[in-house]
């Protein structure tokens, strides 16, 4: 047995009008195309689907029962075929976004929620990982794009900056610098700085060591072995601070407050940038980029940089 969808969806509609005329009227094709292919199907199956007449056509008592099973045989396809015409546009399928840093708050998390929001057919994943880790996704295709600390080139990956966030300190409600609206780098250099040891606490820690080293004398920085959530649950019990990116703010811990840190030029900035592969064809990669360019007006090509 051989048919085509087609075929179907032209016997239902001539069962759903009554006649072949009507039929090909709304199909907008030739009548006699719509009969000859309705003949083939019957020829096909091994009996009449409809019995004809000067007056139109009506489904023999075989034909209605064919063709209550072709509906949704139909439906199907043309589900099927809206699905992949979307998922070749980039509005379904899926797409792994690969970060280090919190989503609490801030750029990052507005943008996923976001599209979330406007793409709800494309299945979507968050992968929070070390860098090292979500680069090896990358090079494998588990991943389709890192949205990372800085702006460090990565060979075999293209790299653009999207946003920059606020630096902030995090401590006790009850510290010394807390009653500021803003504090200096150099309010920092005389305090004992935590930082988890996994991302992004080694970039910060880096960060940290230009911005504070004063003098031959190197900022008291610990790394713990510990989540960023950890280390901030123990601030508002000590003197120690810590610091963060303003996606971290989003959290709320005892008697710990965020304070912006300020530099000669204003507010401490760090930007994000975006890390893909060239040859990434995932259409759902191409629209999430067009759409973080359209959110922040920012230049690069999309269709030169994915081939």
């Amino acid at each position: 047995m051989c048919f085509e969808i087609r075929q179907l969806h032209y016997a239902i509609t001539a069962a759903d009008h009554g006649s072949f005329y009507k039929a090909a009227r709304v199909l907008d094709i030739e009548q006699s195309t719509l009969s000859r292919s309705i003949l083939k199907l019957e020829r096909a199956i091994g009996t009449p689907i409809f019995e004809r007449s000067r007056s139109g056509v009506t489904a023999t008592l075989a034909g209605s029962a064919f063709i209550r099973g072709a509906r949704p045989m139909v439906a199907s396809a043309e589900a099927l075929v809206k699905m992949m015409r979307a998922a070749g546009q980039g509005r379904a399928g899926g797409l792994a976004v690969g970060h280090n840093s919190s989503v609490s708050a801030g750029n990052l998390r507005a943008i996923l929620m976001s599209w979330h929001d406007t793409h709800p057919d494309v299945i979507f994943e968050c992968v929070e990982a070390d860098r090292s880790v979500l680069l090896a996704g990358l090079d494998s295709g588990e991943i389709d794009i890192a949205i990372l600390m800085g702006a460090a080139s990565h060979k075999g990956f293209h790299c653009e900056p999207l946003w920059s966030e606020r630096m902030l300190v995090a401590l006790s409600s009850a510290h010394a610098l807390a009653g500021r609206n803003a504090v200096l780098w150099t309010d920092l250099r005389g305090e004992r700085i935590l930082l988890p040891a996994a991302d992004p606490g080694p970039e910060i820690h880096d960060m940290l060591l230009g911005r504070l080293s004063a003098a031959g004398m190197k900022p008291d920085i610990r790394m713990h072995r510990s989540s960023r959530e950890m280390i901030l649950s123990i601030l508002g019990g000590g003197s120690s601070v810590s610091i963060v990116c303003e996606g971290s703010t989003g959290a709320s811990y005892p008697d710990v407050v965020y304070r912006p840190i300020h530099g000669e030029q204003g507010p401490a900035l760090t930007g994000y940038s975006g890390y893909w592969r060239d040859d990434n064809g995932n259409p759902a990669l191409r629209r999430f980029l067009e759409f973080i360019k359209a959110r922040y007006a920012l230049s690069f090509d999309v269709s030169s940089e994915l081939q």
